[in-house]
């Protein structure tokens, strides 16, 4: 019998919050299972939603202020304070320099800037915390965490002394880094970035190249973004003295470059549910649960990578846990998530629909979707097992 559903989904993008995915899933399941027990678990990965989730969990408060967008406008923003007496501060960078605040119109990662966040890490020190994590994930930007940079006081300067303007497409022209203004605190302060380790900066898997035409940029832009991104990396490592790899290191390439930038101020870049989940207690609530119910935007080749329902599944068979995870599209590669423990996956959508429609409707499809494959689970579980399939043999088929 299934009565106890684990319900571990992240968020879609631009349609979903993790916690309104997990509540989605949840209607879909009392729909099939009107006596279920469900353990909502909306995770997040360092993308938007991570410093309200984290400071919901820990009894923290966020903190709201004005900041620099993506597109170099101000915006309403916020960092989160946790509940160990506010001296841990989560800065997450979607809130400032995500791809939802990226007009459809104006989406070119040559020119968006991470200057926001390193507004957002300036604030947060105005408060007193003495460690910060940055949560990586759901970029709208390209620049290698230059913009971040310049916030925090260090001048990134031309061979003729001037200052460069924002975007990924200027770093080419990057003679010299100024590390004279930068906030000394720094120093004193733990940063820790919580990113996917499999994101790197540089080379054929580089950020630029992975990840640059999702957010906009042309071939020839995603060539200009990579040789900008590799010719930051030299100078950066020269300038600095970095003794970390910035071109090919674990997790440099997080939102588009933002790790290297900030890696070369010291800060450590880790796996990022090491960073963000500990404090869940996911293994036991998992271990818990009959069945495991998973779901992201999309599921694809990228997904073992390091996404949301990879991570929940390789937990889950730890304990033996059978785990479906649902997803907005179902991409090239999608079979891949049977060798990190998902043991059945489905699309959401219905029919063919719009994506205006697909993100509008969401939650509806999401519900519908759950309450369908639990069904045919049922069913599954109420099918007699005959002998023969148990001891191996088979009766001729009747079907011609």
């Amino acid at each position: 019998m299934l009565t106890r559903f684990a319900v571990a989904p992240s968020g879609f993008k631009e349609s979903l919050s993790a916690q309104s995915a997990a509540e989605a899933i949840a209607e879909g399941v009392l729909r099939a299972v009107p006596d279920a027990e469900i353990d909502l678990i909306p995770l997040v990965d360092g993308g938007e939603g991570t410093a309200q989730a984290l400071a919901t969990s820990s009894g923290g408060r966020l903190v709201r202020l004005r900041a620099t967008g993506p597109t170099g406008e101000p915006i309403g923003s916020h960092f989160a304070l946790l509940g160990d007496r506010e001296e841990t501060a989560v800065v997450e960078m979607a809130a400032v320099a995500g791809l939802s605040l990226v007009p459809r119109d104006l989406r070119d990662p040559g020119a968006t800037t991470t200057y926001g966040v390193g507004e957002l890490i300036r604030a947060a020190l105005d408060t007193g915390a003495r460690r910060i994590l940055v949560g990586c994930g759901d970029s709208g930007t390209s620049d290698g965490g230059a913009g971040a940079l310049q916030a925090l006081g260090a001048r990134l300067l031309d061979a003729d002394g001037r200052e460069l303007p924002p975007g990924g497409r200027e770093l080419s022209r990057l003679a010299r880094v100024d590390a004279a203004g930068l906030d000394p605190r720094l120093a004193a302060t733990e940063i820790r970035v919580a990113c996917n380790p499999f994101n790197v900066l540089c080379g054929e898997r580089g950020v630029a190249r992975v990840f640059g035409p999702q957010k906009g940029a042309t071939p020839a832009q995603v060539e200009q973004l990579a040789a900008g991104l590799e010719h930051w990396a030299t100078v950066l490592t020269r300038d600095l003295s970095v003794r970390a790899d910035l071109f090919h290191g674990s997790g440099t390439g997080a939102s588009g470059g933002l790790g290297a930038g900030l890696a070369a101020l010291g800060a450590q870049l880790l796996p990022r549910f090491d960073v963000l989940l500990d404090h869940l207690d996911l293994d036991a609530r998992l271990a818990r649960a009959d069945l495991v119910i998973t779901a992201e935007g999309a599921l694809d080749h990228q997904t073992p990578r390091g996404k949301v329902p990879a991570e929940v599944a390789r937990r889950a068979k730890l304990y033996g846990r059978e785990v479906l995870a649902l997803a907005g599209t179902i991409g090239e590669g999608a079979h891949q998530v049977r060798a990190v423990g998902v043991d059945a996956y489905s699309s959401i959508l219905p029919a063919p629909v719009g994506l205006t429609e697909a993100l509008g409707r969401g939650g509806e499809f999401l519900a519908d979707a759950t309450e369908r494959a639990l069904r045919m689970i049922l069913i599954g579980t109420r099918l007699p097992v005959h002998a023969e399939a148990v001891s191996g043999t088979q009766r001729p088929s009747s079907v011609r």
